[in-house]
């Protein structure tokens, strides 16, 4: 239970950026980026996160993790920005998800409702995405603490 708040804590400290359907997708899925940081619709850029916690790959998260400005990998420090994306994969490193919706929210943001399972925990916490450059949309914020319980579970093999 200490792992947890200690994680929520530095994710909060670090200053983590602010706050569509998949169905039954799973977190293995891979998506190409193209080279270009973003999605190219805020239920792309929630997938594409999730499948880059999944696969324990921050480079990856960095490419759709960010703000209105961007990318937080164009715009925050380096170490800093690793970081949080290692203590947001521990926590959003699902076995499987669906998208469950999409919904218009505050100041631009667009929020999509997901259905996340790691071994028999199954939670749904929102994930906020914002426009940015270019019209890519990028994963602001997220409600870490609706899968505090998914920080220190075992998977369960089901890839």
């Amino acid at each position: 239970m200490a792992n947890w708040k200690t994680a929520l804590s530095l994710v909060f400290l670090a200053g983590c950026a602010s706050a569509p359907a998949n169905t039954g997708g799973t977190a293995s899925n891979n998506t190409s980026y193209g080279g270009m940081t973003g999605a190219l619709a805020p239920r792309l850029a929630v997938e594409q996160f999730l499948n880059a916690a999944h696969a324990g790959d921050i480079q990856a998260m960095s490419v759709v993790f960010g703000t209105d400005k961007g990318a937080a990998r164009d715009n925050i420090d380096r170490t800093e920005l690793e970081k949080r994306e290692i203590i947001l994969q521990c926590f959003f490193n699902a076995d499987k998800y669906r998208i469950l919706g999409e919904t218009a929210g505050k100041d631009g943001h667009r929020i999509i409702k997901a259905e996340l399972t790691k071994g028999n925990l199954v939670r749904q916490p929102n994930f906020f995405v914002i426009q940015g450059p270019a019209g890519r949309w990028y994963v602001d914020n997220m409600e870490i603490a609706t899968v505090r319980e998914f920080c220190g579970q075992q998977q369960t093999g089901t890839d």
